[in-house]
């Protein structure tokens, strides 16, 4: 077995503190990788706290890897020792259902194996994250990171970069298009640069007066303060996307609303409480509501060369591992610009 350090939640709202456990010695289809950088998601804190129930515990969060391979089964193909890899939001799937074998592993009829908080393909193992020194993968689960990009920023684009990547692309999204995006945090920010790298015309939608300077720093061609209530009526109708990245409790129909006929609202946020939308707001204007998880392995490493091609990475802050349960206070608080990134260098400080 190999010995793993980490980080762990040990109960829901107990602060994350040192951790050691064993990863599996590689199989023959196994890549080793030994952790650098490891982004940290809001979806992190509402696991490790128990938030979305069904948490399991001790919990190492993380699902945004990069690191260096040490070490490759004898049947691996792809990846050799020293390459860069990374690992995102999920190390397996049952391979065999239909939305597996369209490259779809997120949306596995028998539920993907996440990378953490979750039992793995032999119901027995506990799958743990990235907050640790070293991880294993099957290869099929293993992505090829960029060369030419600083780690540290790519790191989040295995969960953040890939969540808008993914719906912006299954919608078309490109010249001619005018495209809003809701929120200005670690989904927005890669939303707001993915869409106007695509060709779209960008609007940003925000609650905050001090987030304009940066959205179109980002890339957006306009921002637009919704504390305002006559943004709604006077942008209604003119929109044929909107992906909507915010995980509080917002007005859904004054968003719809702003869609032109036959346009789509894709939701990636993920709001606590039931979502409220009035029947004829879609109807009399043939409008769609839609919803986006991550993309496949194969759409993430689709993603991944975009990204090496065009120069995008996330914008990020480093923190130390030490500093973790500061820095899920300030997330909570939206005090990031846009996501923070652990070295994990520094996890036996």
């Amino acid at each position: 077995m190999i010995q793993a350090q980490a980080y762990a939640a040990k109960q829901a709202r107990e602060a994350l503190a040192p951790f050691s456990f064993e990863r599996r010695d590689p199989r023959p289809n196994d890549v080793v990788i030994a952790i650098d950088y490891c982004g940290v998601c809001h979806s992190d804190i509402h696991q490790a706290r128990d938030e979305w129930g069904g948490a399991i515990y001790p919990m190492v969060p993380g699902h945004e890897i990069l690191g260096k391979v040490t070490a490759v089964g004898n049947a691996v193909k792809n990846f050799k020792v020293g390459d860069l890899a990374a690992v995102g939001c999920m190390v397996d799937s049952c391979r065999s259902c239909e939305s597996c074998k369209e490259g779809l592993e997120q949306y596995c009829d028998e539920g993907a194996t996440w990378t953490y908080n979750a039992m793995e393909r032999d119901k027995k193992t506990i799958s743990q994250g990235g907050y640790s020194s070293v991880i294993v993968t099957d290869e099929s689960f293993v992505l090829r990171a960029p060369k030419n990009l600083d780690p540290a920023g790519v790191a989040p684009l295995l969960c953040a970069g890939i969540t808008t990547y993914s719906p912006l692309r299954r919608w078309k999204v490109g010249p001619g298009m005018r495209v809003g995006v809701v929120g200005l945090g670690g989904l927005g920010h890669m939303g707001v640069k993915f869409a106007r790298s695509f060709g779209a015309q960008v609007a940003l939608f925000t609650t905050s007066e001090s987030k304009r300077e940066d959205g179109l720093r980002l890339g957006a061609h306009e921002v637009f303060v919704t504390r305002d209530p006559s943004v709604f009526e006077k942008q209604a109708k003119s929109f044929d996307f909107i992906l909507d990245t915010v995980s509080a409790s917002h007005p859904m129909d004054a968003y719809l609303g702003l869609l032109k006929r036959d346009g789509t609202l894709c939701l990636v946020g993920a709001p606590e409480q039931p979502i409220d939308v009035s029947a004829f707001t879609l109807i009399l204007k043939r409008r769609s509501f839609a919803g986006s998880g991550i993309g496949g392995i194969r759409e993430t490493q689709e993603m991944l060369d975009y990204c090496a091609e065009k120069n995008i990475v996330s914008d990020v802050e480093v923190i130390a591992m030490n500093k973790i349960n500061e820095a899920y206070e300030r997330v909570v608080k939206g005090d990031v610009k846009y996501r923070f990134v652990i070295d994990m260098k520094t996890l036996s400080q």
